[in-house]
């Protein structure tokens, strides 16, 4: 958050600043001439012009000189300054618990997606609110036994198949199918001189209220090939953008067109 600054006002100067008039044009004794006549006046008093704030003209005075302390404008000041730092917190604070956490990409499972290193932003509105598609890359607990001890707490993998879903693997040119329809998938590290997406072969059903997740580096990735299905109430949310390092910057995509032409199970 940017920090407010107070335009520097510029103070008004009076003609007469120093206590002598400007001039007076006055006969002069004995026909001298006209002669300037400088009379001493009173000093002026700077002040402050309404509705001018920061406009140019201010004040020399403190608004309350007797004591010292700040006036009216400079308490008001500090009030909206506390006001706006108090919201700013708050607000940060709901984005991280409730919409937003970042994290941190410990393995090389989902490269080239996410490298090493990879700072991610996951949404935590998916799946309470915004309901999991096919191709997202999701942030999930440990549903138990996948990481070892001191390995946290938090993976991520890309869902590939939704409860009720039939997942498949491999087709004639190596690709997995979903409920039938064979989907092309860019982003996915295959074995050198291979073109099958996965060196199992299998055929699962996905149970109700769990999903299918891999990794998008097939031959480096213990994912549901290993440990099973993962419960939905154990998603995290969903990554949607890569903001560290400032190189990597970039939105996370699903192939959407591959995994939207997905039909529902029967």
């Amino acid at each position: 958050m940017g920090r407010a600054s107070r335009p520097d006002g510029a103070s008004v100067r009076s003609p007469d600043q120093d206590g002598i008039a400007p001039g007076v044009l006055s006969a002069g004794r004995g026909g001298a001439g006209p002669q300037w006549d400088r009379a001493p006046l009173p000093p002026s008093r700077p002040v402050d012009v309404p509705g001018a704030g920061g406009a140019g003209a201010v004040s020399e005075q403190p608004a309350d000189s007797r004591s010292g302390r700040p006036g009216r404008s400079g308490w008001r000041f500090l009030r909206d300054l506390a006001i706006i730092v108090v919201v700013a917190l708050l607000a940060s604070f709901l984005v991280k618990t409730y919409l937003v956490r970042a994290f941190s990409i410990p393995s090389g499972s989902m490269e080239r997606t996410l490298l090493v290193g990879d700072r991610v932003l996951v949404n935590e509105l998916v799946p309470d609110v915004v309901p999991l598609r096919r191709g997202d890359v999701v942030v999930f607990r440990d549903p138990g036994g996948w990481l070892l001890p001191g390995q946290g707490d938090d993976l991520i993998k890309r869902v590939i198949g939704l409860p009720g879903d039939t997942v498949s693997c491999c087709d004639a040119q190596g690709r997995l199918s979903v409920n039938g329809h064979a989907v092309d998938e860019p982003y996915v590290v295959t074995a050198q001189g291979s073109e099958r997406v996965a060196a199992e072969d299998f055929d699962v059903r996905v149970p109700a209220g769990r999903i299918w997740v891999m990794g998008d580096n097939r031959y480096d990735s213990a994912d549901s090939r290993a440990h099973g299905t993962v419960p939905t109430s154990d998603v995290v949310g969903r990554a949607f953008v890569i903001t560290w390092p400032v190189t990597r910057w970039c939105v996370l995509g699903r192939a959407g067109e591959e995994w939207d032409a997905v039909p529902d199970p029967r």
